[in-house]
C-alpha cells in the first residue's frame, strides 16, 4: 500500500494522474447536475409510463456524466501535450486550443444535452464581458488545488441592463421566432405564457394545466 501511496505522490505522475482524476470528476459531476434536473422535468414535463421516464432520465445522465469526463481528460491530455512541445512551458492559446478541439469532438454532436452544456457555457462566456464590481463573490481562503481566483459579480447598473435586453429579446423570438429558441427552453416558456391562457373550468384555471 506504501508503494502505491508512493506513486501516486510522485511529481513525474502528477500531470497524468491529474488526467483520470479529471475523468472521475468529470463524471460525478455530469451525474450530480444531470440526474436532480433530468428527475424533475420528468416529473413536471415527462410523458408515457414511469418505465419509459427512467429510461430517459438514465440516458441523458449518462450521457452528461460521459460527456464531461470525456472534455476533462481530453482537455487536459492535450494541454499536456502542448506543453510538452513548448519545452514544459504552457501558452496563453493552449487553454483555448485544448477547449477547441475538445469542445469539437466532445460537444460537436447535436443532442439535447450537448446542446443545453453548450448553451450554458456561451451564456457564461458572454456575461463575462460585463464590467465587474471590484468585490469578489467569495473571500474564503484558497481550496484544495491552491487558487486564489475569485469570481467577481457583474456591475449590478450593467447587468440591468443586460436582463432587460436578455428578456426582451427571448420575448420577443418566443413570440416571432419560436422555432429559434432551444426546445426546453421553448416548452418551458409556453407552459408559462400560452398554457396560462387556456382553461375550461375552475380546475383547470387553478389546479391542473389542462
Amino acid at each position: 500500500m506504501s508503494s502505491i501511496t508512493h506513486w501516486l505522490s510522485d511529481p513525474r505522475m502528477h500531470d497524468y494522474l491529474a488526467i483520470i482524476k479529471g475523468a472521475r470528476n468529470g463524471f460525478v459531476y455530469g451525474v450530480k447536475v444531470r440526474f436532480p434536473h433530468a428527475l424533475i422535468m420528468a416529473i413536471l414535463f415527462g410523458r408515457g409510463d414511469w418505465k419509459s421516464r427512467l429510461l430517459v432520465i438514465y440516458k441523458t445522465t449518462k450521457q452528461h456524466a460521459f460527456n464531461l469526463a470525456k472534455f476533462v481528460s481530453l482537455y487536459k491530455t492535450l494541454l499536456l501535450l502542448q506543453r510538452k512541445a513548448n519545452g514544459g512551458k504552457q501558452r496563453s492559446a493552449d487553454t483555448f486550443v485544448a477547449g477547441l478541439l475538445g469542445g469539437y469532438v466532445v460537444f460537436g454532436d447535436r443532442s439535447a444535452v450537448n446542446e443545453q452544456i453548450v448553451l450554458y457555457v456561451v451564456s457564461r462566456v458572454i456575461a463575462s464581458f460585463m464590467p465587474r464590481t471590484g468585490t469578489p463573490y467569495s473571500k474564503a481562503p484558497a481550496g484544495p488545488s491552491g487558487s486564489v481566483v475569485r469570481p467577481i459579480p457583474p456591475d449590478p447598473r450593467y447587468f440591468s441592463v443586460f436582463a432587460a435586453l436578455s428578456w426582451g429579446a427571448v420575448m420577443w423570438l418566443f413570440q416571432n421566432r419560436g422555432e429559434a429558441i432551444q426546445p426546453g427552453m421553448f416548452n418551458s416558456m409556453t407552459y408559462l405564457y400560452r398554457d396560462s391562457e387556456v382553461w375550461t373550468d375552475l380546475r383547470t384555471l387553478l389546479w391542473h394545466n389542462t
